[in-house]
């Protein structure tokens, strides 16, 4: 019985000690079949994929301000050649020789490998993930780090974060020049220009497809319609340390945009060399005045760079 009430007593002690933590607003919660969802007061806002089955690691939903994802899977006219479409994905079109933009056979694939880090603290939740970019014969050709977070933003609006870090397996890694990679995003049907009457716009002042299409810039938008008399959009954002800043964006108005790492030519990340890469996609409610657009790409860019290191046990 003394011993009984000793440990009671202990319990109560290292108890009254302990300092209760606040529920962060924003959390990443693991979930079963290979997902971790990204939640906003308890409520989906993000999810990432990454089953190694699959030819990619991607985000879906996007959840907008008004309730409903802004991004979709495949092509709305053409979810056959068009299935690499997956909502928010990375990938390139010649890495190494491999293609890794399409699904089709032999092409190569971004495979999960584990996942080293899970954060939530207060406004913003992050999950960490090794992928190995793997060409159809076996060969890892790239290796990568890939930091995924959500950021919250006053009145619902919210930031999608991406950091790469990208080393090479062996030998040198020449990116081919091509237009297709690294970062995608496939809108909501209704977003698109020719299905549901949206809008595309870069910080350059520029306006619609014929404009913007392969045009350097520090960021595109694309919003529209979401819901009956309610637009919202997706704007993203190239951040200024990207070794091609500011990037071309390849931007269609069937509902697509993605920045074209290497346009202009070909790049050579050299064995031994790291590439780090960040993008930005702000995620808000309205068709937004261009002028408080720049004014949250200049607040990304303040964001200091994370680490891309495992936390220490």
């Amino acid at each position: 019985m003394l011993r009984l009430l000793l440990f009671i007593a202990t319990a109560i002690s290292l108890a009254a000690q302990v300092k209760p933590q606040p529920v962060p607003r924003t959390q990443a919660v693991p979930q079963p079949d290979y997902q971790v969802s990204f939640q906003r007061d308890g409520l989906d806002i993000a999810r990432y994929w990454f089953n190694p089955a699959w030819n990619r690691p991607f985000v879906f939903p996007v959840i907008g301000p008004a309730g409903r994802s802004l991004t979709r899977m495949g092509h709305p006219h053409d979810p056959v050649t068009h299935s690499h479409h997956n909502s928010v994905w990375i990938s390139h079109a010649s890495v190494g020789g491999v293609n890794f933009w399409a699904d089709s056979t032999g092409t190569g694939r971004v495979i999960h490998q584990r996942i080293e880090r899970l954060d939530d603290s207060g406004d913003e939740a992050s999950v960490l993930s090794v992928n190995a970019w793997t060409a159809h014969t076996g060969k890892v050709v790239m290796n990568e780090r890939r930091l995924t977070s959500v950021r919250l933003l006053p009145a619902g609006e919210w930031l999608l974060l991406i950091d790469m870090l990208l080393d090479p397996a062996g030998e040198d890694v020449t990116f081919g020049k091509t237009p297709f990679g690294l970062i995608g995003v496939r809108m909501a049907k209704t977003i698109g220009v020719d299905d549901g009457g949206g809008v595309i716009r870069n910080s350059e002042g520029a306006v619609d497809e014929p404009k913007i299409f392969r045009k350097r810039a520090r960021w595109v938008d694309y919003s529209g319609p979401i819901a009956p008399g309610v637009s919202d959009g997706i704007t993203l954002m190239d951040h200024p340390s990207n070794s091609n800043h500011p990037t071309a964006f390849h931007v269609r108005r069937d509902g697509w945009m993605g920045s074209s790492f290497t346009l202009d030519g070909e790049r050579i990340l050299h064995r031994g060399e790291s590439l780090r890469l960040r993008y930005g996609l702000y995620v808000h409610s309205g068709i937004s005045a261009p002028a408080a657009i720049e004014k949250w790409w200049r607040d990304f860019c303040a964001l200091p760079l994370p680490s891309l290191a495992a936390k220490s046990r």
